[in-house]
């Protein structure tokens, strides 16, 4: 919960002079936390976060200082408890912040208030929107340059629970929120034995390997959860209640995982779902919950990897090599432009627009956009044109069709179609028969069919197919004349030197994740680490500019020794 604060702006404070002297005397040369202040001035300010704050209540911290602090703790990777105390004990920070070297700073507490308040009150992205804002500014971030995306997945900071401790932990996490919340209420409605049950984290406890014990338990587990949300609504009950998270998540999860039939008598029979044809059915896992303390955390598989959370996609700016700068500055750094943290379930294709959508915020479009084969797709191509006048730049993926994965036969690249006179033709020369206009999983489609007749008398009819005759589906004209394109233009030299430039952006995935931790959340919800990886690329950025500040390169990934021996002189 969120105290009520108010908040009296302030101007961004100077250093104080005794700081100051003491911050050059240990570091002549300065740090990346004293180059903030130096290098950028005042990056946040207060009337930046009005709308986490409300009119009257106590007045808090300065939030932007706050955010300095947040920005600093992620570039080092460290705990609330750590950043509170780096502010008390280091004379950097407190330049950086312009404190006293007297100042007691705050309570760790603080710093997860913060977060909260900036989550609450819609400000998830400010932390790298001010600081691009600041970088425009000085001319280091501009639009209309070469950027590039990649996505990762996101663990979830929740325990991998099975269907059967799924369960149990939800009945008990409900138990937990209504212990607090009336506990005299919560008293008169069970007895002993939920204690017995639920007095422990279920994924703790020893559950039975008996398949018919473990079906059995899962039935009593889905009985004792229809008891607390009928109890829940009863009329005697607090009126608070059905609002708790944690009976919320009861009751989605409960839809999710249990059906109840309740039969002319007035008997109930509660049976867990199973997957169909033969059960009732589960959700598909887009929609599927996996967790009561995270309704956000999704179970997804990218090729061979699954994992449970989310996923953020990651861009960047990557105008090439250029000159040192006259002041023995190295090439402009390249610097996180934005991040758009999903659903783990989300594909990347769905994501592009946006991502586009973000960075046109920004002001910060690029002209050029190097993605990987996952956001090309022919509605991408035609949108980022169109609507966002961006060339997208990656490696459509090549055509799905029988003869296409065989490597052999005439697959769909092998016709030709004029959408003037709705008309496909063959390699073989010979025009179709039909044209018809359909629907296709939700998408207009064009489906080209050939004659029986021509297909059965074709010389070539083992290189096209088995049936009586050829079909071939396409898209509308804009986008498969734009698939089309893009399928020709990657098969060039000049395509294939232009998108090297994309595989930067490992690096910096890489730089992300040692450095920030982004890979692994640290809060629960979306939101919350939407947030978290909105300051842990300000962090990035600020690193970045630090080598690029003091003419340093970033540090290169590290070899050992082993793998730097050389072994062809033992051959």
């Amino acid at each position: 919960m969120v105290t009520v604060m108010s908040m009296q702006p302030r101007p961004w404070p100077e250093v104080p002079e005794l700081t100051a002297q003491v911050a050059r005397a240990s570091f002549p040369k300065g740090n990346i936390a004293m180059r903030i202040r130096d290098e950028l001035g005042q990056v946040y300010a207060d009337e930046q976060f009005a709308p986490a704050f409300g009119v009257r209540g106590a007045p808090g911290l300065s939030p932007a200082q706050l955010m300095i602090v947040s920005v600093l703790q992620f570039s080092e990777n460290l705990t609330d408890r750590q950043a509170a105390d780096a502010v008390r004990d280091r004379v950097s920070w407190k330049y950086a912040l312009g404190l006293d070297l007297t100042s007691d700073g705050f309570d760790a507490s603080v710093l997860s208030e913060h977060r909260s308040r900036l989550v609450a009150g819609g400000l998830t992205s400010l932390a790298l929107d001010a600081l691009l804002e600041r970088l425009a500014g000085l001319g280091l971030v501009t639009a209309g340059s070469r950027q590039r995306t990649d996505s990762t997945y996101v663990l979830a900071a929740i325990r991998s629970l099975n269907r059967l401790e799924l369960a149990g932990e939800t009945v008990r996490a409900a138990l937990e929120a209504l212990a607090v919340a009336a506990p005299a209420w919560l008293a008169q409605v069970i007895d002993s034995s939920w204690q017995e049950v639920y007095g422990a984290r279920i994924d703790d406890l020893h559950l039975p390997e008996s398949q018919a014990k473990r079906a059995e338990l899962a039935v009593q587990y889905g009985k004792d959860g229809y008891y607390l949300l009928e109890q829940v609504r009863a009329d005697a009950a607090p009126a608070c209640l059905a609002g708790l998270p944690a009976v919320q998540a009861l009751r989605r999860i409960w839809v999710q995982q249990y059906y109840r039939e309740v039969d002319a008598q007035g008997r109930q029979e509660v049976r867990r779902r199973e997957p169909l044809p033969e059960g009732d059915g589960i959700p598909p896992g887009s929609l599927r919950l996996v967790s009561p303390y995270d309704l956000d955390a999704r179970y997804s598989m990218k090729r061979d990897h699954g994992w449970t959370g989310c996923k953020v996609h990651i861009s960047e700016t990557c105008p090439g090599p250029g000159p040192v700068t006259g002041d023995g500055r190295g090439e402009m750094p390249d610097l996180i432009t934005h991040v758009e943290t999903t659903l783990a379930t989300v594909t990347d294709m769905e994501t592009l627009d946006k991502i586009h959508g973000g960075l046109a915020r920004r002001s910060l479009l690029p002209g050029e956009h190097l993605v990987d084969s996952g956001y090309v797709s022919a509605e991408n191509l035609v949108a980022s044109r169109d609507r966002w006048a961006v060339r997208l730049v990656g490696p459509a993926l090549l055509d799905h069709s029988a003869q296409a994965r065989a490597g052999a036969g005439y697959d769909k690249t092998a016709f030709t179609f004029d959408f003037d006179t709705r008309q496909g033709t063959c390699p073989q020369g010979v025009t179709s028969s039909t044209w018809n206009p359909v629907w296709q999983q939700g998408r207009e489609a064009i489906v080209v069919s050939w004659g029986a007749a021509d297909c059965q008398s074709c010389p070539a009819r083992q290189l096209c197919t088995r049936g009586k005759r050829r079909q071939v589906s396409i898209q509308p004209r804009e986008l498969h004349e734009a698939l089309t394109a893009a399928r020709a233009e990657q098969s060039t030299d000049e395509f294939k030197r232009s998108y090297a430039a994309r595989a930067g952006v490992e690096g910096t995935m890489r730089q992300a994740t040692h450095v920030t931790g982004i890979r692994r959340a640290r809060y629960l919800g979306l939101d919350k680490t939407r947030l978290e990886h909105n300051i842990a690329a300000a962090a990035v950025n600020i690193i970045r500019l630090d080598a690029y500040w003091t003419g340093k390169p970033l540090d290169r990934t590290r070899a050992t020794h082993l793998a730097r021996l050389d072994l062809s002189q033992a051959a």
